[in-house]
């Protein structure tokens, strides 16, 4: 069992303060049985007429794209929506007629081939949903069949009234009413992660005429007839009546518990079954994602179009001199191309009717052409996508070992993209730090406490010039030797000797250090767990942050470790006596105070029930019991949460903490006693990029606490429409005359290796935009730490904290906000320009940071295009305070308006619009749940792995795509043009080349292959190299390898090759003696033997091409041709009905004759010289930057750090972000002081000279 068997959980139902008030008839219930709010549940009762008469859905929930009978026909139509299919389906259909210059049979296998592949793999697919759906469907839960009796049943089974019982830790299978709990009141917990991200656990209470059917036995005979909504797609509201007995109660959306959420510290609960299937709303919400299609796959769209384009010209051409020369055929009774037999013709070759021949030669040219369009170019690059997407996935440097996370590519047509990114635009919280809080610092009394330092410290202490360490602050040492080799708790990195090891009862103000600590273990909702066989207790809350709180007042000696429903116990060190630990168990071994006090309930709970009992007899240890009267929780509005208790001596406290914007002007005149001092402590904590809360208290006498308790009970139970506004007056009133104690400080560290990835994307030349919701100072810090901002960047900050606004905001006139906001915001950005404008393009960096209200405004029409000018002429962007809607509008217009590739990352469902809108969406599957990683292209588990994703995989899998769609295009080229010209020769006689067979199975078995291998295998530079020049990956930012000017060069190599190998074998062969036997060649011999040279001419062209071989692509090269030879010898072997004019012309015609080998030889060698040379000219003299990288790597020097530094200096630019760049600014600065240093010394140097000569 781990670490031991746990005691019965002590859970806290009655913590919800107004958010579980009673449910009232407000306005909204008055639509029901209105259109929208039609649905009847007879509840318990799924089996009755009304129930079955209304024909709700089933449970059963199906993702999948196809079923069994809509699989052949959607599939197809998916395919032939692509115009090349469709291109080869009309020419394959036409085969059929006698206007095809080949058999039908020939065309449609390689069709169908191709159709068919692509079928497979979407049908793979489709059934890898169908056993996800399978595994969801089948899944058990209890639910009642009658006489109080509950049994099994897979959740495809269930029904709408349906009555089940849910147990701890599972998830609700429909959307369920709650009855009843394990609680007295009828709450549960309920986690969200699945619906929104959120971690935090939700409170829910079902209705108090239901709260009694809290056992089997009570659900015998429930019935309850429930009329509600319609079902939708809001997950925030619900709203419906229950009628039990002839009596209505009102529903609201504190009893709903939707699909796919989890049942969380709760034992069990019963509940009936709303909504199923697909109209529950989680299944309403899911939406398809948006159809993303990479830049490079748009443009293989327009090549395509542009062959369809030549092979139109072409056929229009070659029909129109076909018409002129058979018109021309009969001339003075004599027939000029006899072998035709024009005079007997019907009408292909009738010089009567050359028009009509002219149109037929047309449709005949372009199934013959049809060659020049790659048939498998398609199906190859989704295979080799699918392979790189496994290497990806299963790449062991983007593999989280703590998590058990690999990357995975969720969506496979994005891999070239990831090669091509220009901007990124992150998520802060969760993506560029851990959102896992650690209480480091705080300030008690006007004091602060607390060594440790931040990331941002460490960066403000680069900045200055003198970096920080872990092993002096500000001339003070750090804790003894003893303190730092405690073992590290997650949640507290605080470092004090005055306050750890209770030394904190020796410092001047102990009693408010006691009430400060006390508070943090009192003031909030976290649910304890503890270990009987330790004694450790561990916390569940609703925050990262405040679990650190409870955690730090633990590790302090306030140890919370109860709670029922009506109070909270906690054990502290004894103040009055002043003694820390027992001598036998020294602190300086290791053991923290805490880890003391758990050792000595270990030990005592032999002695002792339970940890009420120890403490109530240990002399060193106090038990605290307070009762809990009411909590009033945090929200973003009141950005505070205060509880009220009562201690043992009887006092009513109010205990508050929250926001230093709120919590100030609430103390009392007589609490503001270390006011300055913790104003100065808050500033200075969130320079350091920490988050802070301020604590403070006040004594209620019970005449107030009764007044405002029928005050609140009132709002609470208020059904009037400002029920919200009423709690928010009461609790006003009584959350002031506060005592200051102090403020807290938690740090959102860093993920690990964070700035080196930002440094390597920034030399790589890509923009890092961070969209946060966080406050300005902070995300300014944390951009500090990450190096997203360095000394000496200039910051264009925008913002509407200007007088006169604040003054219009106070008045409420909000047109007159509206319109001075906006010219604030368009005056700012103008200034923001001119700035730029300035300097000129020179060595100056700027940054730009703009928060959420001024967002609104800069990203209206009128504005939105200057803003984008201004945020892509700064060298990082940083948005404060953003909301949802704003990331995913920011992320379209950075799309839209550079049109370049843009990459969203996040990790929250907050981020879900933004990676939507984003060309690629990459989720963070952290602990903010899986919202992102569901809604995203491609999950990692740390940002630190986009560095290799990018530099990496994207750099690789843009050059793979990219050559081997060039490649695609030329070996097409050189095999179609071989056939126009053949069929040029012949006076557009519409005569093939090449036999039947040849002619299909070019594109399929003997050309794609290698391709494929290429595009799996291929290198041109190594990893360690990628990341080690990182400014390679601007060759597909620039988009150079395919580039128009690159594709046309492949196709014209293309259609030059096709001319010489046409030209040479023709030559060669023409008028020659072929054999032995005295022969000449023939049209069979001539087109084996161009086709041939054609083979080995794409596959060695490949090889030349090449820059990483393996074993498996010397396999497919070679295997290729080798393939080709056997298939000749096959196919000639058969029958002549079938092989036709290839009925054994290898075995007997080619293979004996010297001169086919010998013209192969010259045919192959003299076609690949131009391709060689050039390559050869270009790599020696004008290197591309990958060559450049390859020389290093040819000449041994790659671990040349002066030449490697030389080289990657091209990569950092004044304007760069990231560390690499801030220590090359601040080089050159002190260059640039000594440059000026030593020219003032000679400058006066030479003045003394001139004045000695002077006398």
């Amino acid at each position: 069992m781990g670490g031991g068997r746990r005691r019965r959980r002590l859970h806290f139902s009655k913590i919800y303060s107004y958010t579980c008030g009673k449910a009232s008839f407000q306005e909204d219930h008055s639509q029901i049985g209105r259109p929208g709010f039609s649905r009847v549940v007879y509840c318990n009762e799924a089996d009755c007429f009304e129930a079955g008469i209304r024909n709700y859905s089933d449970n059963y929930v199906r993702t999948t794209k196809y079923t069994l009978a809509t699989f052949l026909p959607k599939s197809l139509f998916e395919q032939f929506r692509r115009v090349a299919n469709f291109y080869f389906l009309v020419t394959g259909i036409l085969s059929f007629t006698q206007l095809a210059p080949y058999s039908a049979v020939s065309a449609v296998i390689p069709l169908i081939i191709v159709i068919g592949a692509t079928m497979v793999k979407e049908g793979i697919e489709d059934w890898r949903r169908n056993q996800q759906d399978i595994e969801v469907n089948n899944r058990k839960v209890k639910v009642h069949q009658g006489g109080g009796n509950f049994g099994y049943t897979e959740w495809k089974n269930l029904r709408v009234g349906d009555i089940v019982k849910i147990e701890k830790d599972e998830f609700f299978p429909a959307d369920l009413l709650l009855l009843s709990s394990s609680y007295e009141d009828a709450i549960c917990y309920v986690e969200t992660m699945n619906l929104d991200g959120e971690t935090n656990l939700k409170l829910k209470q079902a209705s108090e005429v239901t709260s009694f059917l809290n056992e089997d036995s009570n659900l015998r005979d429930f019935k309850a007839i429930i009329k509600c909504e319609d079902p939708n797609a809001n997950l925030y509201s619900f709203v419906g009546t229950m009628e039990i007995e002839e009596q209505q109660h009102p529903l609201t959306p504190q009893q709903l518990l939707l699909r796919d959420s989890k049942l969380r510290n709760t034992d069990y609960i019963y509940g009936a079954i709303i909504f199923t299937g697909h109209d529950t709303k989680v299944i309403q919400n899911s939406t398809d994602p948006p159809s993303k299609r990479s830049r490079i796959e748009k443009k293989m769209d327009r090549v395509i179009y542009f062959m369809f384009f030549v092979v139109f010209s072409m056929s229009f051409i070659g029909s129109i001199l076909f018409g002129i020369a058979t018109k021309n055929d009969l001339e003075n009774g004599k027939m000029k191309r006899w072998y035709l037999r024009p005079d007997s013709s019907t009408i292909f070759f009738d010089p009567k009717r050359a028009p009509a021949a002219a149109i037929y030669h047309f449709l005949t040219a372009l199934m013959l052409y049809s060659y020049f369009i790659p048939i498998s170019l398609y199906v190859s690059i989704e295979i080799v996508k699918v392979l790189q997407s496994i290497f990806m996935n299963q790449d062991i440097h983007m593999y989280y070992e703590e998590a058990d996370k690999p990357a995975y590519v969720r969506t496979t047509n994005l891999n070239e993209e990831l090669g091509q990114v220009d901007t990124i635009l992150s998520d802060k919280t969760g993506t560029l730090t851990c959102n896992s809080m650690e209480f480091i610092k705080c300030s008690v009394a006007g004091t602060a406490y607390g060594r440790g330092v931040t990331e941002v410290e460490r960066a403000m202490g680069r900045r200055k010039g003198s970096p920080l360490n872990n092993e002096k602050v500000i001339g003070v040492n750090l804790m003894e030797d003893y303190t730092e080799s405690r073992p590290s708790i997650k949640g507290f990195n605080f470092k004090d000797e005055r306050i750890m090891n209770g030394n904190w009862v020796n410092e001047p103000h102990s009693d408010v250090m006691q009430k400060f600590f006390r508070l943090l273990a009192i003031c909030h909702t976290a649910i304890p767990e503890v270990d009987e066989n330790t004694g450790k207790v561990s916390y569940e809350a609703e925050s990262p942050d405040e679990a650190a709180f409870v955690i730090a007042a633990r590790e302090i000696g306030f140890e919370f470790y109860k709670r029922t429903q009506t109070s909270i116990s906690m054990c502290e060190l004894d103040p009055v006596s002043g003694n820390k630990v027992d001598s036998s168990l020294d602190p300086a071994d290791g053991t923290s105070s805490i880890d003391v006090i758990c050792s000595i309930l270990t030990i005592s709970f032999c002695l002792f029930d339970d940890l009420d009992t120890y403490c109530s007899v240990n002399t060193r240890l106090e038990s605290g019991l307070y009762e809990l009267l009411n909590v009033l929780e945090f929200n973003s509005t009141r950005k505070r949460m205060s509880v009220i208790v009562r201690d043992e001596e009887g006092k009513l406290l109010l205990l508050c903490k929250g926001a230093d914007s709120v919590m100030f002007e609430r103390l009392a005149k007589t609490g503001r006693a270390f006011e300055d001092k913790t104003r100065d402590h808050v500033n200075e904590y969130a320079d350091a990029g920490l988050r802070t809360l301020i604590l403070a208290y006040r004594e209620l006498d019970e005449e107030e606490y009764k007044a405002f308790d029928e005050k609140f009970s009132e709002a609470k139970n208020s059904v009037s429409e400002n029920r919200e506004t009423l709690i928010d007056e009461v609790t006003e009133k009584i959350e002031n005359d506060l005592v200051l104690l102090g403020a807290t400080a938690v740090e959102d560290k860093l993920q690990n290796g964070v700035p080196d990835c930002i440094d390597k994307l920034a030399q790589a030349g890509i923009k890092i935009w961070v969209l946060t919701g966080d406050k300005m100072e902070t995300a300014i810090n944390i951009g500090f730490s990450c190096s997203l901002l360095r000394q000496g960047m200039k910051q264009i900050i925008i913002n509407l904290e200007t007088p006169q606004i604040k003054a219009l905001e106070k008045a409420g006139e909000k047109s007159a906000i509206t319109k001075a906001s906006k010219e604030s915001v368009l005056r700012q950005i103008t200034e923001g320009k001119a700035q730029l404008t300035a300097s000129g393009g020179g060595s100056e960096a700027f940054a730009l940071i703009i928060d959420g209200k001024s967002l609104t405004y800069a990203l209206e029409d009128d504005l939105k295009n200057k803003f984008l000018e201004l945020a892509v002429g700064c060298a990082s962007v940083i948005c404060c305070r953003s909301s949802p809607r704003q990331k995913a509008l920011v992320t379209r217009l950075v799309k839209s308006g550079t049109g370049k590739t843009t990459l969203a990352i996040g990790d929250g469902a907050n981020d879900v619009g933004m990676l939507q809108e984003a060309d690629i969406g990459i989720g963070i599957s952290g602990v903010e749940g899986m919202q992102a990683v569901m809604s995203s292209d491609i999950a990692i588990a740390q940002f630190r792995y986009l560095e290799r994703l990018l530099l990496v995989h994207g750099h690789w899998c843009y050059r793979r795509i990219s050559s081997m769609i060039c490649y695609f295009f030329y070996k097409n080229i050189v095999f179609g043009f071989s056939v126009f010209l053949y069929e040029a020769y012949t006076s557009f006689s519409a005569q093939p080349a090449y036999n039947d067979w040849f002619l299909s199975l070019y594109n399929v078995f003997f050309s794609s292959l290698p391709v494929i291998a290429m595009g799996v295998f291929d290198q041109d530079v190594s990893a360690r190299c990628c990341l080690k020049f990182p400014l390679l990956y601007q060759e597909g930012v620039q988009n150079v390898l395919f580039s128009w000017r690159r594709i046309f060069g492949w196709m014209l190599n293309g259609y030059f090759s096709a001319v010489m190998v046409f030209f040479f074998c023709l030559k060669a062969l023409e008028n020659q003696v072929f054999n032995i036997d005295g022969k000449t060649a023939g049209r069979d011999i001539f087109s084996a033997t161009m086709y041939t040279c054609i083979v080995w001419v794409v596959n060695l062209q490949m090889a030349l091409a090449i820059n990483y071989f393996t074993l498996i692509q010397h396999l497919f090269i070679w295997g290729s041709i080798a393939l080709w030879y056997i298939f000749m010898m096959a196919y000639g072997a058969m029958s002549p009905t079938f092989s036709t004019n290839a009925y054994r012309v290898f075995l007997e015609a080619l293979a004996p004759a010297p001169s086919f080998w010998l013209v192969t030889l010259f045919v192959v060698i003299t076609t690949l010289i131009p391709f060689f040379s050039y390559n050869a000219i270009q790599m020696r003299f004008f290197p591309m930057y990958h060559g450049m990288i390859q020389w290093i790597r040819l000449e041994g020097q790659s671990n040349d750090p002066e030449y490697c530094d030389m080289v990657r200096q091209r990569s950092l630019r004044p304007t760069t972000v990231g560390f690499t760049a801030r220590v090359a600014a601040r080089t050159n600065r002190i260059n640039k002081a000594r440059n000026l240093e030593s020219h003032m010394i000679q400058s006066e140097s030479f003045s003394i000279s001139v004045r000695k000569c002077g006398m």
